[in-house]
C-alpha cells in the first residue's frame, strides 16, 4: 500500500522551500533548486509513497513567516518525524538546542552528544539532515569558524546566519 505524503512549495526570502508532511508531521524540508535530492530521500525513506499537493498544510507557512520576521522560536512547536540511524537522529535532534544567533563546531556538537571523537560523522549526519531550518544545521560551522557545507548552498547559510545574528542582538 502506498503512503500518502503531503507536499507544498512556499516562497521565501531565500528561495522556494519544499515541505513534506507524513501524518501531520514534517518529514522533509528542502529548497526547490534541490528538489531532486529531496525526492530521492523521500523514495529512500518512504519506498511506497505518493505525493499529494496541498496549500499550507498544517499551517507551516505561518511558522516560516514568523521565522523570517525574526521570531526564531517559530519552529519549536513544529511536529517532526525523522527516519535515520539512531546516531543521525541524535545529531539532528541536538541541532534544535543551538540557539538562533549562535554557532557551534562539529567537534563541539560531537562532544555535546557524548561522542567526542565523531566530529566527521557528525558532519556527515548534518549533511543528511532532512528538515533544514527547523533542525538548524546552518548553525554548525568548522572548528576554525569557517562556513563549511550546507545542503542548501553556502549563500543561503550566510544569509540565514546573518538574519539570525542581526535579530538576536
Amino acid at each position: 500500500m502506498s503512503k500518502k505524503l503531503i507536499i507544498d512549495y512556499l516562497d521565501s526570502e531565500i528561495g522556494t522551500i519544499i515541505t513534506v508532511f507524513n501524518d501531520g508531521a514534517l518529514c522533509a524540508l528542502d529548497f526547490k533548486d534541490y528538489e531532486g535530492r529531496c525526492l530521492r530521500l523521500l523514495k529512500k525513506n518512504y519506498p511506497q509513497h505518493h505525493l499529494e499537493h496541498r496549500n499550507d498544510p498544517y499551517g507551516f507557512k505561518t511558522c516560516l513567516e514568523r521565522y523570517m520576521a525574526g521570531e526564531f522560536v517559530a519552529f519549536d512547536a513544529v511536529n517532526i518525524t525523522l527516519t535515520g540511524t539512531e546516531f543521525q537522529q541524535k545529531v539532528w535532534q541536538s541541532l534544535r538546542k543551538i540557539p538562533a544567533g549562535a554557532t557551534m563546531s562539529y567537534g563541539t556538537l560531537a562532544r555535546n552528544i557524548g561522542r567526542p571523537k565523531t566530529a566527521r560523522a557528525v558532519g556527515y549526519a548534518n549533511s543528511l539532515n532532512p528538515i533544514a531550518l527547523v533542525l538548524p544545521c546552518h548553525r554548525v560551522i568548522g572548528q576554525n569558524g569557517s562556513l563549511t557545507g550546507f545542503a542548501g548552498g553556502l549563500d543561503r547559510k550566510k544569509w540565514l546566519l546573518a538574519h539570525e545574528e542581526a535579530r538576536s542582538n
